[in-house]
């Protein structure tokens, strides 16, 4: 029974997990950057590299390369990159090259795929911003009202206390004047 229990446990845990919504999130991230990065490519191969051709007069950026061994068909006499002997091909040999080119084409697509997730970034960022500032001001003007409420208070419970002090005051002087009165009236009843 506790197996059952852990597995309810992990199942229920992974539901939450995937209900939050960040797996989807990312998911979705990872399906349109996997698009943008061929729309990325594809910008590269037929619209950078064909206008570089232009200036390197003998192809495009894949054409640029180091053969450190050209390829070699069946039969055909090559020197052995091992022996430094001349021989006769038993089989197909490979080109051997350094793909400067290729590589160039790679640092490109990073280099695009770089600055566009930069400037979709600035762009959320700089939305953020404008609603956190509008979220701040609307926090502050409400910490203002808030404030101006309480001082108001504050000034109502002042003035209120200054009038129960006045009305105080007047209490006690009316006191004091019927004590004299009082003392009066009694001086002049013992002198009749």
């Amino acid at each position: 029974m506790a197996k059952s229990k852990k597995k309810s446990g992990f199942i229920s845990d992974f539901k939450k997990f995937v209900a939050k919504g960040n797996i989807i999130d990312m998911a979705v991230g990872v399906v349109i950057g996997g698009a943008f990065g061929k729309i990325v490519t594809g910008l590269v191969n037929y619209i950078i590299n064909p206008f570089v051709a232009i200036f390197l007069q003998k192809g495009g950026l894949d054409d640029l390369k180091t053969v450190i061994q050209p390829a070699v068909t069946a039969g055909e006499l090559y020197l052995d990159r091992f022996t430094g002997k001349a021989a006769v091909a038993t089989e197909d040999i490979a080109e051997i090259s350094i793909l400067w080119g290729t590589w160039l084409q790679t640092i490109i697509d990073f280099l695009i795929v770089a600055l566009c997730i930069f400037i979709v970034l600035r762009v959320i960022i700089k939305i953020k911003e404008r609603l956190n500032a509008k979220e701040i001001a609307e926090a502050e003007e409400k910490a203002a009202a808030d404030k101006a409420k309480a001082d108001a208070e504050k000034a109502a419970a002042a003035e209120k206390a200054a009038a129960l002090a006045a009305r105080q005051n007047q209490l006690e002087e009316s006191l004091l004047n019927q004590e004299k009165l009082l003392a009066e009236l009694c001086q002049i009843m013992k002198n009749k």
